[in-house]
């Protein structure tokens, strides 16, 4: 819905990442006073890569239940880049839709490039629309929580942020009519339950920490999990390692692409779930094999945490289930005051980023409305409902995989649908990726697609600009 009134609020946008920055450029856009707090020395969130592990708890473990507690310690470490890491998605889909990511000189010209260059763009984007002087780096939220007690419906909510300054520890409170969550959740290690883990006296790690091969030369190494890092690591330990057995969930969604991988190697063995792990370093697999072992990595996916956010219990987790939240982004009892971006897996995140921001940012102005509490709460009823009959474990909530659901989304701020190329070129990458795992970045058979997106307006229409931004 569309209102004609429009007001100006003050919004805390928490995170520098991709969601952050899109965030804090439609905030502004509208109206709206933002600042936006970053834990890091610059933008990128995940994308800034961070090769210092030292001090981390190899499992994550260091942190308490990701609920609303305020007295939680912080991780360390925010990215989980590793050193070798490429993008899983062509460079054309990634962008958002009035910047696209193009191609620069003198730097990773490849279609599915290196970290950095994902990087590069943050920090040409943030550079292009201005936003350096909103945000405060090495900024760490340390409370985010209602300033008065909440009543449902409420228009005056404030909450109340704390922030430390790394540097100097020195404590800032400060007032806000709104706070955006844009932390994103590729941080907090996920870690399965297995006999013995705790008590097995060898390495173990989360994907979390891991930067390259090096450490585990001539190691017998297990691998948790065939995600999309499990296969990376995997195919990039088999070079050092005296033996990698990398362990399925279920043997029977291996892909012919990882199928191909493993009879090339020798010393790459694909294994059921593991049974069990015992003190003398044996690692007993649910069929009754077994290995010793030297170090086990976990590449077994993260989870959603806010350790700074206390909503008095109105937002919680549940096995990775963040709610209730209405279109993934708004708790209908403190809607629009507090909303999350970036939430949503399985999408083409940019883009998706974008609508979010935007939506948020008009919701706040006056320009549109919401639907009542009662009518929020009943489409995440039947949402979860939904869910459940379709047989999707909770944890998995959030996992979208389709391009619908992102379209739908967009249709309440305007946002335009995605493009059919962006969509084909995504299937096109997945695809491939299922057949030829050691060659679908570099091996492309899209050229017809490829030009269909490169004569699009997402990237003529940005042409003589691009042009002008300096390299």
């Amino acid at each position: 819905m569309v209102s004609e009134r429009y007001q100006c609020k003050s919004v805390c946008v928490i995170g520098a990442g991709p969601s952050g920055l899109v965030a804090a450029r439609e905030m502004r856009k509208e109206g709206h006073r933002v600042v936006v707090l970053e834990q890091n020395h610059d933008v990128g969130g995940q994308w800034l890569y961070d090769p210092n592990v030292e001090g981390e708890d190899p499992l994550g473990r260091n942190t308490t239940s990701p609920t609303t507690s305020t007295n939680s310690h912080h991780l360390k470490v925010h990215s989980s880049l590793y050193t070798s890491l490429r993008l899983t998605s062509p460079r054309e889909i990634m962008g958002f839709t009035d910047f696209p990511f193009s191609v620069k000189k003198d730097r990773d010209m490849r279609r599915f490039p290196g970290h950095r260059e994902l990087l590069l763009y943050l920090q040409d984007f943030c550079d292009w629309f201005g936003l350096r002087d909103l945000i405060r780096f090495n900024t760490r939220v340390a409370y985010v929580g209602m300033l008065q007690d909440h009543v449902t419906g409420c228009q005056d909510l404030k909450w109340l942020v704390k922030s430390v300054q790394k540097k100097t520890q020195i404590v800032m409170e400060e007032v806000f009519d709104s706070v955006v969550v844009a932390t994103g959740h590729y941080s907090q290690p996920r870690l399965p339950s297995i006999k013995g883990m705790d008590s097995w006296k060898r390495k173990q790690m989360h994907s979390h920490i891991y930067r390259d091969s090096k450490p585990f030369r001539n190691e017998v190494v297990v691998v948790v999990g065939t995600s999309l890092s499990g296969q990376d690591i995997s195919m990039e330990l088999v070079e050092v390692a005296k033996a990698v057995y990398l362990s399925a969930r279920s043997m029977n969604k291996i892909s012919e692409g990882l199928t191909k991988v493993i009879s090339k190697h020798d010393t790459l063995d694909l294994h059921p779930q593991i049974e069990s792990l015992q003190e003398d370093g044996k690692v007993l697999f649910v069929d009754g094999s077994w290995v010793i072992a030297d170090t086990i990595i976990y590449c077994t996916g993260y989870s959603y945490t806010f350790p700074f956010l206390d909503t008095k219990g109105i937002v919680a987790i549940d096995d990775d289930r963040v709610g209730p939240l209405y279109e993934h982004t708004f708790p209908p009892s403190l809607a629009p005051s507090l909303s999350f971006i970036g939430i949503p897996r399985k999408i083409i995140g940019f883009p998706f980023f974008e609508s979010q921001a935007k939506w948020i940012a008009q919701l706040l102005s006056g320009k549109r409305t919401l639907p009542s509490w009662e009518e929020m709460m009943q489409s995440i009823k039947d949402f979860y409902h939904s869910r459940d009959v379709a047989g999707v474990p909770k944890y998995q909530t959030h996992d979208i995989a389709e391009f619908e659901y992102c379209d739908k989304y967009g249709d309440h701020v305007g946002f335009p649908h995605l493009e059919e190329w962006r969509k084909e070129l995504c299937l096109s990458a997945l695809r491939n990726s299922e057949t030829n795992l050691e060659t679908y970045r570099d091996s492309l058979d899209d050229h017809d697609l490829l030009q269909e997106a490169l004569q699009s307006p997402h990237f003529t229409q940005q042409e003589q600009e691009a042009q002008d931004f300096p390299l």
